[in-house]
C-alpha cells in the first residue's frame, strides 16, 4: 500500500501528514492484514477526524469489498467519490483502488478482482490491493490464483518489509487450497517465525493438519497457540471450528460439542461467517446421528433474523442447514425461493457457487426428511463442481460427507464404496474414515 496510496504523486501534501492520519491508517492496515482487532472501527475513527483522508477511504472500500458487506454499499460509494475528487488522474493508484471498488459495487466481483489484480501487477508491494484480490479469488473459487497471484509478487518482498508475514500467510493459504500441503506448512511456519502470533498463519497450519488427517498434532497445535487466536481475532470462532473438526476426526463428538458450546455458539459474535461455522459443525454431527438437543433450534433462531437477500450463496446454504434440521419449513421455502436456479446437469466446471447452491439446498432438505435417495440424486448433479462451494477445501468437504452418508443410508453399495475409498485415500489416518469403512464392510455382504 505504501507505493500505491501513501506515495501518491497526484495527491497534494496530504491531510494524512497534517492530522496524524497516516500512522493510524497504517495501524488499521496492519489490523486488516493480521486479522486482529477491528480495522473498520479504526478507519471510521480516522474518517471522523479527517473526512478527506484518501488512504482511509481506500481502506474503507477495501474492507467493505473483503467482507462482501452489501449493507455498507453507500459507505463504499461515498469513499469512492472522495477518492475520485481528490485524484482526478485515472492512472493514479488511489483512483484505481476506487475503480476496483466501484466494480464490486456494481455487482462485478470478477471485474473487481481483475482491477485489484492489475494494481498488484503494477505495484507489487501494494498489500492492500493484494489482500482484496486474495479475498475475491477465494470467494470466486479461483484456487490457482489464490496461490499464483501472491507468487507473482513474492520476489518483491523482503523479511524486513512491514506486512511480509501476512503476505507469506496468504501465499501459504493459496498453496494449501491447491493441495500443496508441505510447502503450505513451510510458508506458514516462516510467517510464524516473523510473527509467532499471526492468526492467519496459524489458520493455515491448522488447515494443513486437518486436510492430512493429523488430528492429534492439530489439537496440540491449536492448544499451544490458543492465546494468539482465541480472543479478538478474525479467526477466533473459525479456529475453534477447526478444533472441533479435529475432535470429529478423532471420533470424539462429545469434545466437538464442547468446543461448539464454548467457542462457536457465541451470541456476542456477529456476522454470518460465525453462523456458517456453527451450521457446518452441527450438520457434521447430524450426519453421524449425534443428538445435539436444542442447538439446531437456537441456531435457526439466529439465522432467521439475518437478512439473507443478496447474501452469498455460501451463507444461504448454511442457513438452509439450520432450517432443514430444525424443521423450519417456511423459512427453508423462503430461502430456496430466493436462490438463483441453474441447470447443472452436464454443466461446465467453471460454474460459480450460485449454480451449486440450489441443488445442495434440495439435497439438504431431502436428507433432513430422510429421503436419502433424493439427496444422492441431487448431489450427483453437482459433484463435479463441489469444490466451488464458496469456501475452503475443508468447508466444501461437507458436500462430500453428505453425499457419502446419503449413499450409505440408501444402501447404494457401489457409490458408497467409491466415496468411502476416496475419503480413505485422502486421509488414511482419520478415525472417521475408518468408521465409514467399517460400516461399508458390514453393508456390502448384506447387499451381495
Amino acid at each position: 500500500m505504501e507505493e500505491a496510496v501513501r506515495l501518491n504523486a497526484a495527491e497534494p501534501a496530504s491531510t494524512e501528514a497534517d492530522t496524524g492520519s497516516l500512522p493510524r491508517c497504517e495501524h488499521a492496515l496492519e489490523l486488516l492484514l493480521t486479522h486482529r482487532g477491528n480495522p473498520s472501527a479504526e478507519v471510521d475513527r480516522v474518517l471522523a477526524d479527517d473526512p478527506q483522508c484518501v488512504f482511509a477511504h481506500c481502506l474503507n472500500a477495501a474492507l467493505i469489498v473483503c467482507a462482501d458487506d452489501a449493507a455498507a454499499r453507500s459507505s463504499l460509494a461515498a469513499s469512492a467519490a472522495v477518492i475520485e475528487a481528490a485524484c482526478p488522474d485515472m492512472h493514479d493508484p488511489a483512483r484505481r483502488h476506487a475503480a476496483a471498488a466501484r466494480a464490486w459495487l456494481e455487482g462485478g466481483a470478477a471485474l473487481a478482482v481483475e482491477r485489484y489484480g492489475a494494481i498488484v501487477i503494477d505495484w507489487p508491494r501494494d498489500v492492500l490491493a493484494l489482500v482484496v484480490a486474495h479475498a475475491l479469488d477465494f470467494r470466486l473459487g479461483r484456487r490457482h490464483m489464490l496461490r499464483d497471484r501472491v507468487a507473482q509478487v513474492l520476489p518483491e518482498w523482503e523479511a524486513a518489509t512491514p506486512g511480509y508475514a501476512s503476505v507469506l500467510a496468504m501465499y501459504a493459504f493459496g498453496l494449501e487450497e491447491n493441495s500443496q500441503y508441505r510447502r503450505a506448512e513451510k510458508m506458514a511456519r516462516r510467517a510464524l517465525a516473523i510473527d509467532p502470533r499471526h492468526p492467519g498463519a496459524i489458520h493455515v497450519v491448522a488447515h494443513v493438519m486437518e486436510m492430512q488427517g493429523r488430528f492429534r498434532e492439530g489439537l496440540a497445535f491449536l492448544a499451544a497457540t490458543e492465546p494468539a487466536w482465541a480472543e479478538g481475532t478474525g479467526f477466533s470462532v473459525h479456529l475453534a471450528w477447526h478444533r472441533a473438526l479435529f475432535h470429529l476426526d478423532a471420533d470424539n463428538p462429545n469434545s466437538a460439542l464442547a468446543a461448539y458450546d464454548a467457542q462457536i455458539a457465541n451470541e456476542r459474535a456477529p456476522g454470518m461467517s460465525v453462523l456458517a461455522d456453527a451450521s457446518a459443525l452441527l450438520w457434521r454431527l447430524q450426519l453421524r446421528n449425534i443428538e445435539v438437543g436444542a442447538r439446531w433450534r437456537l441456531l435457526a433462531d439466529r439465522w432467521e433474523v439475518q437478512t439473507l437477500a443478496g447474501a452469498r450463496p455460501f451463507y444461504v446454504v448454511h442457513a438452509m442447514m439450520a432450517f432443514a434440521a430444525a424443521g423450519r419449513t417456511a423459512a427453508a421455502a423462503r430461502v430456496f425461493d430466493a436462490l438463483p436456479h441453474t441447470d447443472t446437469r452436464g454443466a461446465s466446471l467453471s460454474l460459480p457457487e450460485d449454480a451449486l447452491a440450489p441443488p445442495f439446498c434440495e439435497a439438504l432438505l431431502a436428507f433432513a426428511r430422510s429421503d436419502y435417495a433424493a439427496c444422492v440424486e441431487w448431489l450427483t448433479r453437482v459433484r463435479h463442481i463441489a469444490h466451488r462451494c464458496g469456501g475452503s477445501l475443508a468447508q466444501c468437504d461437507l458436500i462430500h460427507l453428505t453425499f457419502t452418508e446419503a449413499a450409505l443410508r440408501t444402501r447404494n453399495g457401489r457409490l458408497a464404496r467409491a466415496l468411502v475409498a476416496e475419503r480413505a485415500a485422502q486421509k488414511p489416518a482419520s478415525r472417521l474414515n475408518r468408521l465409514l469403512q467399517q460400516r461399508l464392510r458390514m453393508m456390502l455382504p448384506a447387499i451381495a
